[in-house]
């Protein structure tokens, strides 16, 4: 697993602090000018080129935050917020990292909660500290379409996920045989099922840690590896879409320049990918914008009628990665005895039934 850093993720570690630590710090009008300088020679700054004049994405990036998918409700419709607020948030962040990492009292009681995930402390997390900004917007929620943040879901929308349809019709025989564990299970592709994140997407979502990408470009493909299961995405420029019937995991891209921006749209899901309640008519349009040198900014857009009233979009950053930095393989299976410890559980409750 490739260690972050768990205050920042940008090439230039000290730099967006600073910035945020001066417009908490100065009056209201000094802080919108230093921040209006600052944002302009980011702008200005001359993105890297390919031969082909093509804004140059590749390298290695990372999608962590603390900004939120969907908007906390107590923002309302506020799709920004200070840079005061900003600083609050990433500074909460960063205290909570110290408090998790402190020493753990050797007298303290068993948990009784079950709760496994506690397993993990923080040496393995990755969440990101900073708060998503893009064009000086210091973003309350990664979802700016619809107004109020939210994913519009259908309330007649029908089950979609055929994993879950499966368990409906087998219930206590869910696990017979590892055709029923969850593709993360599997280490197929990660997909949280709490969360419907999926790092490899699209949509690329951040996880709890190795939110880690690296992007390899030609003049005809572009090609995104996700850390988290090492999986590779084969995007082709100004080529056709697969029939609807062929499926992939991941789905099948095609992608377009528009401009300076990179527009990617991915249909044919596989049956067994469902995010955020969609379905197999899924269609994700994906777009990359160089900012600077460090920022590429991500949005997408997610339309299936079915399960929602109108297709929404959303943003965040890929921030690059420090000079250096490399990708390494996320072995999932190594070690990993969950899965045939499951499959021989159910092994053994048919032998006893016998």
């Amino acid at each position: 697993m490739l260690t972050n850093s768990l205050l920042t993720n940008n090439k230039n570690p000290d730099r967006l602090l600073t910035r945020m630590l001066l417009a908490a710090v100065l009056a209201a009008g000094p802080t919108l000018t230093a921040q209006a300088q600052s944002q302009e020679q980011d702008q200005n700054q001359e993105i890297p080129r390919t031969l082909e004049g093509r804004p140059d994405l590749q390298g290695i990036w990372t999608n962590g935050t603390q900004t939120p998918l969907q908007r906390p409700s107590r923002y309302g419709d506020q799709r920004t917020m200070s840079a005061e607020e900003a600083l609050d948030m990433q500074q909460g962040a960063q205290q909570r990292e110290q408090r998790a990492n402190a020493p753990s009292d050797p007298d303290r009681a068993p948990p009784t909660d079950g709760n496994t995930a506690a397993a993990y402390n923080t040496f393995w997390l990755d969440r990101g500290s900073q708060v998503v900004n893009i064009d000086g917007e210091y973003r309350t929620s990664m979802i700016i379409d619809p107004a109020d943040g939210q994913i519009p879901f259908r309330d007649d929308a029908p089950e979609q996920n055929l994993m879950e349809h499966w368990r409906d019709i087998h219930g206590d025989d869910a696990f017979l045989g590892p055709e029923m564990a969850t593709i993360g299970e599997r280490c197929l592709l990660f997909y949280d099922f709490r969360t419907s994140n999926s790092s490899a997407g699209p949509p690329m979502m951040p996880i709890i840690y190795n939110n880690n990408y690296q992007i390899v470009q030609t003049p005809d493909y572009v090609v995104i590896t996700a850390e988290m299961m090492h999986d590779a995405r084969i995007i082709r420029l100004q080529g056709e879409h697969l029939p609807p019937e062929v499926h992939k995991w991941m789905g099948d891209s095609v992608g377009h320049w528009d401009g300076d921006t990179l527009v990617v749209t991915t249909r044919n899901m596989h049956p067994q990918q469902s995010h955020y309640g969609s379905g197999p008519g899924l269609e994700v349009t994906e777009t990359f914008r160089m900012a600077t040198t460090e920022e590429i900014v991500y949005s997408f857009t997610m339309n299936d009628p079915v399960a929602y009233t109108q297709p929404w979009t959303a943003e965040m950053v890929l921030y690059a990665r420090p000079e250096g930095d490399r990708i390494y393989e996320y072995a999932c299976h190594e070690g990993n005895y969950a899965l045939p410890g499951i499959l021989a559980g159910k092994r053994r409750q048919e032998q006893q039934a016998e």
